[in-house]
């Protein structure tokens, strides 16, 4: 009897052996749970773009259970009506939105924080990433402003310590990386990614006057050197036209110049939802871009994509993603001169044109997301394992 206890206790024992070997390999296999705190629609901008990218593709991958947070929640009931008045809106947002990071965080593994610069860095930014931190969460800094050089130097009592406070920086530019290495920083640079599938890649044969701008009306993307660019040109090509995509709180200011250059065949689409850019791309013949500030503007990548020869300024990382001659034409900082000439040389050298948007096509590879995906997961695995 004593001999058939002792071995129903080993049986029972070995049982509980294989058991936890069981509950230790299902619990290698749970999926991550991560959630991304970023821009939704409601704010225009690639940042919010990008979050929709990820929270769709890492929707579809078993190893991770993804949830989103915008950095810009719209308020139930009668609070909406407080969204709508001007300082009120920014602290009912602001409470509003610490009240869901407060609630989401704990339930996490990753929390993915998209980040600007400045003010939005500060409200937005380095809430979840602190917060992340108390709670014992892993926490991932994805910067994307092309502001960093002015902002990790003029705000590093904030900018620094909150970086160094995330458990990893990862950003889409090698660019970027450079800039957070001169302070000291370790960076991860995963190129975003871009819904190449939805934009028709066309010759322009032959290369028509008819230019595309596709930035919101911010003082840093500088939409008023395109208008004065565009001047120019239409003064040696008279059918020339323009389609400006974009919004903000430029707009009246631009539509204005737009008046006193007494330029035609001008159009201001006001804001276009993402799904719709493949359309205006596949109408245009040029892309033209005069940004001051930049770091990798999605709205380049996709002119790569739908085959317009792209013509913009070397502003911040924009170097990094268009080479000089081979990809696209690179002119100075507010050169509206510099830009109108190099869309000129563009219109009478078909060749040129030609074999810039072969090689811009060519380069779309990398930034598709089977080219991306094994990077992200490889990153969130790190993460998680604390390396």
């Amino acid at each position: 009897m004593e001999q058939t206890k002792e071995r129903t206790m080993q049986e029972w024992s070995e049982t509980k052996v294989v058991d936890q070997h069981v509950s230790d390999r299902a619990e290698a296999r749970a999926p991550l749970r991560l959630l991304i705190i970023a821009p939704s629609h409601d704010i225009l901008g690639g940042q919010s773009v990008h979050a929709a990218q990820l929270v769709k593709e890492f929707g579809k991958e078993p190893a991770l259970r993804v949830s989103f947070l915008p950095i810009n929640p719209r308020a139930p009931g009668f609070l909406k009506y407080l969204q709508r008045v001007k300082f009120i809106r920014t602290i009912t947002t602001s409470l509003i939105y610490l009240i869901k990071l407060l609630t989401k965080i704990p339930h996490h593994d990753v929390i993915h924080v998209s980040s600007a610069a400045h003010t939005g860095f500060i409200i937005s930014t380095m809430p979840p990433v602190y917060l992340g931190k108390l709670f014992g969460k892993k926490v991932v800094l994805n910067y994307h402003a092309g502001q960093a050089v002015e902002h990790l130097r003029e705000w590093k009592r904030t900018a620094i310590p909150t970086a160094r406070r995330a458990d990893a920086v990862v950003v889409p530019s090698a660019w970027l990386v450079d800039v957070f290495a001169e302070h000291g920083l370790s960076a991860r640079a995963i190129f975003n990614h871009v819904e190449l599938d939805d934009f028709h890649f066309r010759e322009r044969k032959p290369l028509r006057p008819v230019f595309l701008s596709n930035r919101n009306f911010d003082p840093i993307y500088n939409v008023a050197c395109v208008l004065r660019a565009f001047a120019l040109v239409q003064k040696r090509f008279h059918d020339a036209r323009l389609t400006v995509v974009g919004d903000g709180a430029q707009r009246t200011e631009l539509e204005g110049l737009a008046r006193d250059l007494e330029l035609s065949n001008v159009k201001f689409t006001g804001r276009v939802a993402p799904n719709e850019m493949p359309k205006f791309c596949d109408g245009a013949d040029i892309y033209l871009n005069a940004s001051n500030v930049d770091n990798m503007p999605l709205s380049i990548l996709e002119a790569f994509a739908a085959g317009l020869p792209v013509v913009t300024t070397n502003a911040g990382g924009i170097p990094y993603i268009v080479a000089n001659e081979e990809t696209g034409l690179l002119v100075e900082m507010n050169d509206h001169a510099g830009l109108a000439a190099a869309a000129i040389r563009l219109l009478e050298g078909e060749e040129l044109a030609a074999k810039i948007t072969d090689r811009a096509h060519a380069e779309c590879d990398k930034y598709k997301w089977s080219a991306v995906r094994a990077d992200w997961l490889e990153f969130y695995r790190e993460v998680a394992e604390g390396k």
